[in-house]
């Protein structure tokens, strides 16, 4: 995954996804993200679902139409816990691991778009325009529910920066446009819950 370049409101349907296990702490920050943005009203073509570890179901749903999608997941990288990482997957290249498991319990968000080019020959649907993962940096991801400190201080960045993506936000404007040929990595300088940029040979490792 690449660092991603700024996006404006996407001229089609939108899916946001939270992904990840509830049972293992910091695992279930998608899946609070998600319920949370649910709580605030949302541009016409935008579509909220609470994925959770059911990796090869988003995958199919992934393929019926959808111009642009953003996964919401735990993703560890090595920052500080609860620093939030805007990533680009658009690129089937780039987020194909070499052995992609089937197992829909145990995918990471990698694995879930590997699946898409197989998927979509076999079904005939449409692999999205423009893939993105909204990540944030785990503390704890143990068996037990509930999230860390600095993971759920995260949670309502992560949905104002959501809304800003899909132009929900009337005080700024949207943040969607085509991706470039070449983005470049951006970080933002706004204190904690910190945003990072990524690095091209970067995955997530964080199991959906």
């Amino acid at each position: 995954m690449t660092a991603a370049a700024p996006f404006a409101a996407p001229p089609g349907r939108t899916l946001i996804a939270g992904v990840g296990n509830i049972f293992l702490g910091d695992d279930g920050f998608g899946v609070e993200a998600v319920r949370r943005l649910g709580e605030h009203p949302l541009p016409e073509g935008v579509e909220v679902v609470d994925a959770g570890v059911r990796g090869i179901h988003l995958a199919y749903q992934m393929l019926d139409g959808y111009h642009t999608v953003l996964l919401v997941d735990a993703t560890a990288r090595g920052t500080e816990p609860g620093t939030l990482h805007l990533l680009d997957a658009t690129d089937p290249a780039a987020t194909r691991p070499r052995d992609t498991a089937l197992d829909g319990h145990h995918m990471t968000p990698d694995a879930v778009l590997a699946l898409l080019d197989t998927l979509s020959a076999g079904t005939g649907g449409r692999r999205p325009r423009r893939v993105m993962v909204l990540g944030c940096e785990p503390a704890d991801l143990a068996e037990g529910i509930g999230l860390s400190r600095p993971v759920e201080a995260a949670v309502d960045e992560a949905v104002r920066m959501i809304r800003q993506l899909v132009g929900a936000d009337p005080d700024v404007p949207a943040a969607f446009e085509e991706p470039a040929e070449d983005p470049a990595a951006e970080a933002a300088d706004e204190p904690a819950p910190a945003v990072a940029g990524s690095h091209p040979t970067e995955r997530n490792t964080t199991p959906c």
